[in-house]
């Protein structure tokens, strides 16, 4: 695979920039890095993010039983706690509101066997007051044997055909939006 699809929507200077994630997982197999622009604050993108507790934002019909992503802010989801569920297979690891927001592996989910161990920050990067960049730093171990062979192979592409999508729509929303559910 390409460096494009470890690096899609990135600069060499944001893959450079330290993440929360980087501290969860020691010599990872693999580093994926995503990122888009998104006119809007720095709060309300936050708030998207933190939507993630309820629903994955990419495609519905693969990763979320065909139930549409909530299109609206959800009242209270802004409340984080570490160890909250995020995107039913994650849990949260850390955070720091407006700014990060970063997941791990559940350690009792059928997908760590799957994937591997994977952790990952959501890092927003104001530029201006209503201009960000949205980045995305994924880590993976993946998992031995067979599995760990197909996973080298089909998670790189697989997660940037997701993770595109969901960023996407995550700016689409956040550049759409007002906090209307407060």
């Amino acid at each position: 695979m390409g460096s494009w699809g470890h690096t899609w929507g990135t600069t060499p200077t944001e893959r450079q920039l330290g993440f929360p994630c980087d501290r969860l997982i020691a010599h990872p197999d693999a580093v994926y890095h995503r990122g888009v622009s998104v006119q809007a604050s720095p709060q309300l993108i936050f708030r998207w993010l933190c939507q993630l507790r309820v629903a994955p934002y990419s495609y519905d019909w693969i990763d979320n039983r065909g139930r549409q992503s909530p299109r609206q802010l959800i009242a209270g989801l802004e409340h984080l706690e570490i160890g909250q569920d995020v995107m039913t297979i994650f849990e949260l690891a850390d955070f720091s509101p407006d700014s990060h927001l970063t997941i791990r592996s559940k350690r009792n989910s059928g997908a760590l066997n799957i994937f591997g161990d994977l952790a990952g920050s959501y890092v927003i990067v104001q530029q201006t007051p209503n201009a960000c960049r949205l980045l995305v730093k994924l880590l993976v171990r993946y998992p031995s044997g067979l599995r760990g062979w197909l996973m080298r192979r089909l998670l790189p592409w697989g997660d940037l055909v997701m993770m595109r999508r969901q960023l996407l729509n995550l700016k689409s929303l956040a550049e759409q939006g007002t906090f209307d559910a407060e």
